[in-house]
This record gives structure tokens, sequence and C-alpha cells, in this order.
């Protein structure tokens, strides 16, 4: 009980530092002339309105979360215990997919590659570098659990090879929720749900300092969707979509019940099958098409759902997909 209900103050004092920055942080955007250059010649009209808006807009809830982590887990941090000093890891991986991420969004607003961002084999070489890097971390430092098997709730041990399984998932999931943050609202209110099933778990597994840390994000990001919802003030851009993908596959793995992500973020799993779907079927038919397009949410947008139905529908998915997930952390316990 006292656990839960130091979560909620977490959460609740994360929003409001989110909420009471989040102003002064949007002017200062448009001060910085940071507007996202939107490609829209094959997107639905209503997309046209988005040209210009600020992005960047993970900071705002990067910034609180680190923040707030970091002095609550202050004391730990500086002493020996490893659950304390575990924080760092997510945090570490949270700002390294940021950093590569305002780099593709500075490119495609102020660089040479204007409107179109950094180069897709650069900023994948990038991905992996750091992906290997906390993929190391998390088996040789950290020690995780690699893999608590479904159906006796029991840990497995994979090997040397779970770094490169490890790699692969962050890097998997950093792109999966880049390609949901396509219209207001979905990559904030998926995350947020994600990050709440995973808290849940890293509680009921005594892991105090990641749960705090989910806790953290889920607040902030709730902060964030204050701003987000439609007419967003702005957008999260490649700063925050590949930092909350990249963590949330941090996070799964330290509990070590990633083989329930796809269905913890069904919506982010959905969106990659259907661009991969779409991609592979496009070349073996030599040009026909299984969605009108993809990511996935824009094939609704151009079969007519308003861009709320969209979040709307699609957030119901994932609650019952994250529900769904959360009880099947459970099984053989």
């Amino acid at each position: 009980m006292e656990s839960t209900t130091i979560a909620i103050a977490i959460s609740g004092i994360s929003f409001l530092l989110t909420i009471i920055w989040g102003d002064p942080f949007i002017r200062l955007l448009k001060q910085l002339g940071i507007g996202k250059i939107i490609r829209i010649d094959d997107l639905p009209s209503s997309h046209r309105a988005k040209m210009h808006t600020p992005t960047m807009g993970g900071f705002m809830f990067l910034l609180p979360t680190t923040l707030l982590t970091l002095i609550l887990n202050a004391v730990t941090i500086f002493g020996s215990r490893i659950f304390g000093l575990s924080v760092l890891v997510p945090l570490a991986c949270m700002w390294g997919f940021a950093i590569i991420g305002a780099i593709d969004d500075w490119e495609g607003i102020r660089g040479p590659r204007r409107g179109i961002g950094m180069s897709s084999k650069v900023k994948l070489v990038l991905q992996i570098v750091i992906a290997l890097i906390i993929a190391y971390l998390l088996r040789e430092v950290l020690h995780v659990p690699e893999i608590i098997w479904p159906t006796t709730g029991g840990y497995l041990e994979i090997g040397w090879p779970y770094i490169f399984i490890a790699a692969f998932i962050i890097i998997a999931m950093a792109n999966a929720v880049n390609l949901t943050d396509g219209i207001d609202g979905l990559a904030g209110i998926i995350s947020l749900a994600a990050f709440g099933v995973y808290g849940i778990v890293a509680m009921t597994q005594g892991q105090v300092y990641l749960a705090r840390f989910c806790f953290c994000l889920v607040g902030a990001l709730a902060g964030y969707l204050w701003f987000n919802v439609k007419p967003a003030q702005l957008i999260m851009g490649d700063t925050g979509s590949q930092a909350l993908g990249a963590t949330l596959a941090v996070v799964a793995l330290m509990t070590g019940q990633w083989i329930w992500l796809p269905l913890i973020a069904i919506i982010p799993t959905a969106e990659t099958l259907s661009v991969v779907i779409q991609v592979l079927y496009f070349k073996a038919t030599k040009g026909k098409r299984v969605f009108k397009k993809t990511p996935i949410h824009h094939h609704f947008e151009m079969i007519g759902w308003e861009e709320n139905q969209v979040v709307m529908r699609f957030w119901l998915i994932q609650l019952i997909g994250s529900m769904i997930g959360l009880s099947m952390t459970f099984i053989g316990k």
C-alpha cells in the first residue's frame, strides 16, 4: 500500500513539474523557431495545420523525469546499492537516444537535410552503438534476469547472445514508438500506459527504484499530453519518441518480462508490422499496397476516421493489450 501511495505521489509531482514549465518551454521553442517541417503531399489535409508546430517537445518530459529520478535516488546512487545505481542505465539510454533524436530533429529544421533529417544509415549506426553499450551494461554490470519464462516464472539464462537480442529490442522499440508518433496525443498516451504497466511489474519484483523511474515518466507524459492533445501546442519529435521507445525496451529488459513487450506495447508493434507488411507486399506485387498509407494510423485517417477517433480507439486497444500483458507477467507466480 505504501509503495502504491509513493508511486501515485511521484506521478503527481512529475505531472505538476511538467505542467509548470510547459508554457515557458513552448514559448522558448517558438522564439528559437524550432518548428516541425512536415511532408504533407500524401497525408490528410488536416495535417497541413501542423506545419511549423514547435518540435523537440520530448525535452518537456525528459527533463522533469531526469530531475525527479535523480533526486529520489540521490542517496542510493552515491552509495553502493545496485537497484539505486540501476536507474542510471535507463536514464543513460533515454538521453542517448534523445540526443540522436534531437540531432535528427535539428537536421530536419535547420540543417542541410532540411525537411528530411539525419541520414537513416548514420542514425542506425548511432542507435546500434548505444544499444550495444546498454545491453552490455544490463548483462555484465546489472546482471538483470535475462528472461523470465512465461510458463514457470523461472529465470532462463541466454548467455552472450542476450547482448545482441537486447540491443535489437532496444532499437526496434525506439523506431516503433517513432512510427507511432504521427498524430496528436498518440505516442504519448500509448507510452504512458506501457510505462505504467512496467512500473507495476517492477514494483511487484521489489525493484523500487526502477518503479519510481517508470512512474516519474508516467506523470511527465501526462503533463506533456496536456499540451499535445489536438490541436497540439508542440510535438515530441524524434527527441521524445526515440527516447521513449528505447527506454521502454530497457525497462522491459530489466524486469526480465520483455517477452510480453509486443503485447504491452501493442500499438507500436502494430504500427511497425503495418510498415513491414506494406513494404514487402509492395515489392512482391511490384507496386500494389495492402494499406492506403502506413504507419497504420494514417490508413484509418485516409478512410475517414477523425484524428481523435484514431487516438481514442488505438488507446483502447493499447489499454486492453497492456492489461492482458500485465496479467501474463504473473503466470507462474
